[in-house]
C-alpha cells in the first residue's frame, strides 16, 4: 500500500470520525430544544418568555430551566439532576397515612426520592424564584434580584393558596406517595412478582444501568416498553419496609411529566380515567 493511498485513507477516516461528532452535536442540540420546548408553552415556564395567559412569569430572567434546574451547584440530596431549589425535610410533610385508611395496603416512605424535588416549588414554603443558583452567575445576580412578578401570582412569587399547584405540607388529603406499589409485594429479587393487592396492574420491569426499574404500561394493549407516557415508578430502598430490598413507589412523577404540554401534567390523557385505571384494575 502506497503512501497517498495511505493518505487517503487517513482522509477520509478524519471526515467520517467529524461528521459522527458532528451528528452527535446536533442530536443534543435536537434533544436539548425538545426538552425546552416541552417546557416553554406551558405553565411550567416561569420565565419572563412565557405565553400561557395568565401564568405565572419573573421579569428577571428568560431562561426556562432556571427554576428547576442548574449546571452548576445544584442540591446534593436531590435525586432529581442538577436541581436548582432547596429539599424541605421529610418531616415536615402531613402524609395520606396519617388518615390511617382501612385500604391503605402499602407502606408509605418518608417523602422523597423525586416527590420532594416536585414539592420544593408545589408546597408553596418558599418562593419560586428562590433558586440556588440564580442565572447568569455564581453570585447575586443584580438583575434576576431585581425581577417582578406578573400573571395569576404577584405577591413575591408565591403559589395561591388553596389551588391545586400549592397542595402545601398537608398531603393527606392527596394521593399518596412515596407509597409501595400495589401494596407491596415487588422487589428486585423477584421483579416480576404479583403485587400483593390484586386489584392492581402487575407492572412491566426491566434493568437499567445496573438497576431493577418498573412501570405500568398506559397502552390499551400493554406494549411491554418503558416510556414516558406509561405510568413510572422509582425503585427506592428504604429501612424498615421489607426489609430495605430494592422494590417500586409510587411518586408525584409516576402520574405527572413536568416536562409535557398534557393537561395538568399527566403523562397521558385522563379519558374514562385512563391514568387512573392503568394501575387500578377496577
Amino acid at each position: 500500500m502506497n503512501s497517498l493511498t495511505l493518505q487517503i485513507r487517513s482522509i477520509g477516516a478524519g471526515v467520517v470520525t467529524l461528521l459522527l461528532a458532528m451528528a452527535i452535536v446536533a442530536f443534543g442540540l435536537l434533544s436539548w430544544t425538545d426538552a425546552r420546548a416541552a417546557v416553554e408553552d406551558t405553565r411550567h415556564n416561569l420565565g419572563s418568555s412565557s405565553t400561557v395567559t395568565g401564568a405565572n412569569s419573573f421579569s428577571g430572567t428568560a431562561a426556562v430551566c432556571v427554576f428547576c434546574h442548574t449546571p452548576h451547584g445544584g442540591s446534593t440530596s436531590a435525586a432529581v439532576p442538577l436541581w436548582n431549589r432547596t429539599l424541605a425535610d421529610p418531616a415536615s410533610y402531613t402524609t395520606y397515612a396519617t388518615l390511617n385508611s382501612a385500604t391503605l395496603e402499602g407502606a408509605e416512605a418518608p417523602v422523597g426520592s423525586v416527590s420532594i424535588a416536585c414539592l420544593s416549588c408545589h408546597d408553596g414554603t418558599q418562593a419560586m424564584d428562590t433558586v440556588l443558583n440564580e442565572p447568569g452567575s455564581g453570585i447575586d445576580n443584580p438583575t434576576y434580584s431585581a425581577g417582578v412578578w406578573s400573571g395569576a401570582n404577584q405577591t413575591a412569587g408565591q403559589l395561591n393558596v388553596g389551588a391545586i399547584t400549592n397542595l402545601t405540607s398537608d398531603l393527606s388529603n392527596d394521593h399518596p406517595i412515596g407509597i409501595q406499589y400495589g401494596g407491596g409485594g415487588i422487589t428486585a429479587a423477584a421483579p416480576t412478582a404479583a403485587t400483593n393487592d390484586p386489584d392492581f396492574t402487575t407492572p412491566g420491569t426491566t434493568d437499567l444501568n445496573g438497576t431493577t426499574v418498573w412501570w405500568v404500561d398506559s397502552e390499551t394493549t400493554p406494549n411491554g416498553t418503558r416510556e414516558k407516557t406509561d405510568m413510572l415508578l422509582y425503585t427506592r430502598s428504604v429501612a424498615g419496609i421489607d426489609s430495605g430490598a430494592l422494590q417500586p413507589f409510587v411518586e408525584c412523577a409516576s402520574c405527572h411529566d413536568p416536562h409535557t404540554t398534557n393537561a395538568t401534567f399527566l403523562r397521558t390523557s385522563n379519558d374514562g380515567s385512563a391514568v387512573c385505571l392503568a394501575c387500578h384494575s377496577k
